[in-house]
């Protein structure tokens, strides 16, 4: 199976920056796309930026000019460098994964991580 481990979650005054981090383990085949979603209180979870293993990126317009999404294949872990932070981007933001485990038969599955919290004060 695949586990993911979000980090660097934390309190953060508004026009201030943060960085995500989220490291695959276990057995491991391969990953595709990576992505991070957010989900505030009351409101339903949404993409906030994906990646594929190609380095083709996606984001929310939302966050377009301010949020940056990257991975290291090698470590098997995606970033999201977070610019600019409004009280808006105040969630629990979860990492997550498209991989084939090992032994799989190359069947592809869908991972979450456990979330981290991101609260951005006014």
């Amino acid at each position: 199976q695949v586990q993911l481990v979000e980090s660097g979650g934390g309190l953060v005054q508004a026009g201030g920056s943060l960085r995500l981090s989220c490291a695959a383990s276990g057995s491991i085949f391969s990953i595709n796309a990576m992505g991070w979603y957010r989900q505030a209180p009351g409101k339903q979870r949404e993409l906030v930026a994906a990646i594929t293993s190609g380095a083709s990126t996606n984001y929310a317009d939302s966050v377009k000019g301010r949020f940056t999404i990257s991975r290291d294949n090698a470590k098997n872990t995606v970033y999201l460098q977070m610019n600019s932070l409004k009280p808006e981007d105040t969630a629990v933001y979860y990492c997550n994964a498209a991989a084939i485990p090992s032994g799989s038969y190359y069947v592809e599955y869908d991972y979450w991580g456990q979330g981290t919290q991101v609260t951005v004060s006014s």
